[in-house]
């Protein structure tokens, strides 16, 4: 993908952002919101009342806590970060809901539903990904998702996005040598930065939901506001900013899972295959 590349491509990418990280994506948008409630709806909360919820890759708990405060009887936030989880737990007792959280990188029992806000455009392997989910699912129980903007989206290039579409018009190659001014992980390719680019579109979300032991019960695609006018299947993949879905399980009639042998496998996984 993207046809600029080489030393070319390089100091084009440097005088356009003269030298520094340039980003229109980040969580300015919601400032004084929900999230959750921006992402999914107000009716989501009545989905979640009395149930027990893992917030799947809930980073520092910000959403757990709120899951909790509108009324799930259990929250479990899930993450591979424990410098994160740390400050998931201080945020939930702060709050008053510490008895109903846990944080943890090995979920021990299953729930009701699972929640991932921003996440499936991230994910190394979200095939594996869904296998894992699959295994954290009581019988009855659905994914409810939230992502985007996915790859062919303006900025679908995350912090690669200089400009529209900057992400499909230079080479990997060269966007990767213009973040290593600024950035010293080392990354080498999209797949390698901090939260990983996994380059996910529409269509390919649509044909890992059908290899996995999921079916899509609900999909809404939300296009960007100014775009709106012009939004329709052929144009989808270009002017969709968020994607919504909810899963549930093939078979609904499969057995609760073991969680301790499970959370084992959750534990190693997770470190490979989220980010």
């Amino acid at each position: 993908m993207g046809f600029i590349g080489g030393t070319v491509g390089y100091h084009i990418l440097k005088r356009i952002s003269k030298g520094t990280e340039v980003s229109y994506i980040d969580s300015s948008a919601y400032l004084g919101k929900s999230k959750i409630e921006t992402l999914l709806g107000t009716d989501f909360w009545s989905e979640i009342q009395d149930k027990a919820v893992i917030d799947f890759g809930c980073g520092d708990g910000t959403e757990s806590v709120e899951l909790a405060q509108r009324g799930a009887r259990r929250v479990i936030g899930v993450d591979i970060q424990e410098r994160l989880l740390k400050v998931a737990r201080s945020r939930a007792t702060s709050a008053g809901v510490g008895d109903r959280c846990v944080f943890t990188a090995q979920p021990m029992e299953p729930a009701d539903l699972i929640i991932a806000i921003d996440s499936f455009e991230h994910f190394d392997d979200p095939l594996a990904i869904l296998k894992i989910m699959h295994d954290m699912l009581d019988p009855g129980g659905c994914v409810v998702a939230a992502f985007g903007p996915t790859w062919y989206h303006p900025f679908g290039g995350h912090l690669f996005s200089v400009f529209p579409w900057a992400h499909l018009i230079f080479t990997e190659k060269a966007l990767v040598r213009w973040r290593s001014d600024f950035k010293t992980d080392g990354a080498t390719c999209f797949g390698d930065v901090e939260g990983g680019l996994n380059r996910m579109t529409i269509s390919r979300f649509k044909r890992i939901i059908k290899q996995s032991p999921f079916k899509l019960v609900k999909l809404e695609l939300v296009p960007i506001k100014r775009l709106r006018p012009f939004a329709n299947r052929f144009t989808r993949e270009f002017v969709t900013s968020i994607v919504r879905c909810k899963l549930k399980p093939r078979d609904q009639t499969f057995e609760t899972k073991n969680l301790t042998v499970g959370g084992k496998y959750c534990l190693i996984s997770l470190a490979v295959l989220l980010y």
